[in-house]
C-alpha cells in the first residue's frame, strides 16, 4: 500500500467509512480525483475528493465556498469529513444528473433547468458574498486571457508569441476589462456549467441547483457564471437559449441592460480565450488531447463576443494574428508538433 492509500485510508476509518466500496467518478481538469463510497448498511453513499497537497492542490478554498453556499441555502455537497493537510474530503453525493446528461437524455427539461440555474444565479447575486473573497483583479483578467498567446497561438503557428505582439495583446484586454474591475459585487464560481451542475428536482428554489467545482470562486461581475453557463465548452447551446436565459437574468435583475450585455461579451471573449489556452495546455503540457477537440466550440462564442462593438479593437487584432483552429492546426497542437 503507497503512502497515499495509506492516508486515504486511515481518513476513511476515522470516518467511519473503511468497509465502503469504493468506485471512481469522472474527474475533471485538476490533479483532484473523485471515489463514489457505499455501504451496504446505509442508504446514502458519499464522496471522497482526492486532491493530493504535493500537486499543489489545496482543499480549503473548496471547503470555505461550500460552506457559504451551504450556509446560504444552496445545494452544494455537504461536509461530512474533512484533513486539510493530506487533501481529503469525504462529502455528500448529489447524484449523477447533471445538467449535460439529463438534457441529453430529455430535451425538453433543458429551458427548465437553464431557468433554475439562472434563477440559482439570481438567488446568489443576492447573497452577499464572503468578506474576504479575493476580488478578480484586471491582473487576473490580462493572467488568464494571455494563455491564448501562451499557448494556443505558438502551437497554432510553430513560432514563439513575439513579446511586442503579446505586449498589444495585453493593452487591448487591458482596455476592454478596465470598466468592470470597479463592479465585482458578486461571488462569483467560474465554473458554472452543464457539467459541474446537478438537477435534483426534489428540492425546493434554488436548492434544486446542485453545485459542484466552486473551489475557484472569486469576487466579480455579475455576468461572468451566466457567461460560463450559457457559453459552455463542452455542449452546444442554442442562440434562442441563450438570448432566453440573458433576458430570463435581467427580468430577474435591476441592471442596465446595453452595460450588462457589454460586460457579457467582453467576459465572454476574455473567458474563452483563457479556455483556449487552457486545452492547448492541457493537450501539451499534461497529455491530455481530448480537450482539442473542444477548442472549435470555444472559438465560435468567441466569435460570437467579439461581434460587439466595444471589442472592435480585439477583433481586429485576433483577425490579424491569431489563426483560427482549422482542422490542420488542431491535428497539430494534438500530435504536439512544433
Amino acid at each position: 500500500m503507497s503512502d497515499r492509500q495509506a492516508q486515504i485510508a486511515d481518513f476513511l476509518r476515522d470516518a467511519g467509512w473503511q468497509n465502503a466500496k469504493r468506485a471512481s467518478l469522472a474527474g475533471d481538469a485538476s490533479a483532484r480525483r473523485y471515489d463514489r463510497l457505499t455501504r451496504p448498511e446505509h442508504p446514502f453513499c458519499a464522496v471522497l475528493m482526492d486532491a493530493p497537497p504535493e500537486q499543489g492542490e489545496d482543499i480549503r478554498p473548496f471547503l470555505k465556498i461550500a460552506r457559504f453556499l451551504l450556509n446560504a441555502g444552496f445545494s452544494a455537497p455537504k461536509l461530512y469529513a474533512q484533513n486539510e493537510q493530506n487533501g481529503l474530503i469525504l462529502m455528500e453525493d448529489l447524484g449523477d444528473s447533471l445538467f449535460a446528461r439529463v438534457c441529453a437524455d430529455s430535451s425538453q427539461l433543458e429551458p427548465k433547468l437553464y431557468e433554475a440555474a439562472v434563477d440559482a444565479l439570481t438567488a446568489l447575486h443576492a447573497t452577499p458574498p464572503p468578506p474576504d473573497l479575493p476580488p478578480y483583479s484586471l491582473d487576473v483578467y490580462e493572467r488568464e486571457a494571455c494563455l491564448l498567446t501562451d499557448w494556443y497561438l505558438p502551437a497554432a503557428t510553430g513560432i514563439a508569441t513575439p513579446t511586442a505582439l503579446r505586449a498589444e495583446f495585453v493593452s487591448l484586454i487591458r482596455d476592454a476589462c478596465a470598466g468592470l474591475v470597479s463592479d465585482q459585487t458578486v461571488c462569483v464560481l467560474r465554473d458554472y456549467h452543464a457539467e459541474n451542475l446537478l438537477w435534483l428536482p426534489d428540492r425546493k428554489g434554488h436548492a434544486r441547483v446542485g453545485q459542484l467545482d466552486f473551489q475557484d470562486a472569486l469576487l466579480g461581475h455579475p455576468s461572468y457564471d451566466l457567461v460560463s453557463l450559457l457559453e459552455d465548452a463542452r455542449r452546444d447551446t442554442t442562440v434562442d437559449l441563450q438570448a432566453s436565459m440573458i433576458a430570463w437574468y435581467l427580468d430577474g435583475s435591476d441592471l442596465d441592460p446595453a452595460a450588462f450585455r457589454q460586460a457579457y461579451a467582453t467576459l465572454g471573449a476574455q473567458r474563452n480565450l483563457k479556455i483556449i489556452g487552457i486545452f492547448v495546455r492541457l493537450c501539451r503540457r499534461d497529455g491530455k488531447t481530448s480537450y482539442v477537440d473542444l477548442i472549435p466550440r470555444v472559438w465560435a462564442h468567441l466569435q460570437n463576443d467579439l461581434r460587439h462593438p466595444s471589442l472592435h479593437a480585439l477583433k481586429i487584432f485576433m483577425d490579424r494574428h491569431v489563426p483560427a483552429p482549422e482542422p490542420a492546426i488542431l491535428a497539430r497542437i494534438a500530435a504536439g508538433d512544433a
